[in-house]
């Protein structure tokens, strides 16, 4: 297996050509064109980040090439009000914004909601985030696939040395915030390294078993049926020696970003392989389906000194598909697909 980041279709498919060749003039000056049916619109409600870094100039220019056109949704009028959409595409948070988007996939079945606000709303917790993975128990020829164990404290950190030595986790321990949100406090993790610094961390958190990954993370984006994997650096490996050594907690705004790719590093190639295409295409059919997502990625290591043993330690919501390579062909293609979807629909 190649050790560059890949794209692996559910379906066959041919290779994207290259970003150049496809799009290269395809950003237009030109104003947006009537909303009318020769154009499938998309509505957007998105924040100003998520906008700047997702509907990038070439995305549009691709889009409108391909006959998708992307509204800005006006959140201070009636939803029932715009469009017609044929998809509406979105990641804000706040009960009112979900119950609008209720109300409105009740009243416009036909429109396609990327994604139902409940079906994120489970990912907005790292409790039950990583449970649906647990419970699946995913295990075959090419590998086996957990999560690490955790336990949750939700308050009084006075308590968490004797809840982590009931759970039987083994030191150092990984502490992430509870809540899962989007937001930069969100990403950030502690790792502890000894009983009596576990009380300095602030509930509320899941805890989690560090495993030794060799410095290295998947991060697998799914978007529908296509998912395409990327390497990242991570936390390095922590040895029995360091332990006897090193006391305290150490906080850690970010691990993974774009920054710290990790595709073209010169790794051991025990660390660098991809995890089997087959056990991915697995894991992300069945997460679809239990989780109602079509938008999403995985955080996923592989156990340092073994080559089919893999942990989720992580589940986002439509996160940042602008630092995936050829992420613009790949949405418009999906978006497409959905129209399409609808249209067969509702000739039948």
């Amino acid at each position: 297996m190649g050790l560059q980041g890949q794209i692996i279709p559910y379906k066959n498919g041919e290779k994207e050509e290259d970003d150049d060749e496809r799009a290269g003039k395809e950003i237009s000056p030109f104003p947006p064109p009537p909303l009318h049916s020769k154009f499938a619109v998309v509505g957007y409600a998105l924040t100003s980040k998520k906008i700047k870094s997702f509907l990038k100039p070439k995305l549009e220019g691709l889009a409108r090439n391909k006959g998708i056109l992307f509204v800005a949704i006006d959140q201070n009028r009636p939803l029932s009000d715009q469009g017609p959409f044929d998809i509406v595409l979105h990641k804000l948070t706040g009960k009112e914004w979900r119950q609008i988007l209720e109300d409105y996939r009740r009243t416009h079945p036909e429109v396609t909601v990327l994604d139902p606000p409940d079906a994120i709303q489970h990912l907005h917790n790292r409790q039950s985030m990583l449970q649906c993975v647990a419970d699946m128990n995913l295990s075959n020829s090419y590998g086996k696939v957990g999560i690490p164990k955790q336990i949750v404290i939700k308050k009084d950190a006075s308590s968490i040395p004797g809840a982590v030595a009931k759970a039987g986790l083994m030191l150092p321990i990984v502490a992430k915030p509870l809540v899962a949100d989007g937001s930069a406090k969100s990403h950030e993790l502690s790792l502890a390294y000894d009983q009596q610094s576990l009380q300095k961390l602030e509930p509320p958190l899941v805890l989690q078993e560090f495993v030794n990954h060799g410095g290295v993370m998947f991060k697998v984006y799914i978007v529908g049926e296509t998912i395409k994997v990327v390497r990242r650096f991570s936390l390095p490996d922590v040895c029995k020696r360091e332990l006897s050594n090193i006391a305290g907690v150490f906080r850690f705004p970010r691990v993974s970003c774009a920054a710290a790719s990790a595709d073209n590093a010169d790794l051991d190639p025990g660390v660098a392989e991809l995890p089997p295409r087959p056990l991915l295409e697995k894991l992300a059919r069945e997460l679809c389906r239990r989780l109602g997502l079509r938008l999403f990625n995985l955080d996923i290591i592989r156990e340092h000194g073994t080559r089919d043993r893999f942990y989720v330690i992580d589940i986002n919501y439509f996160p940042g598909y602008g630092k995936m390579p050829e992420y613009e062909h790949i949405f418009t293609d999906f978006l497409l697909s959905l129209v399409q979807n609808q249209y067969k629909k509702k000739s039948t």
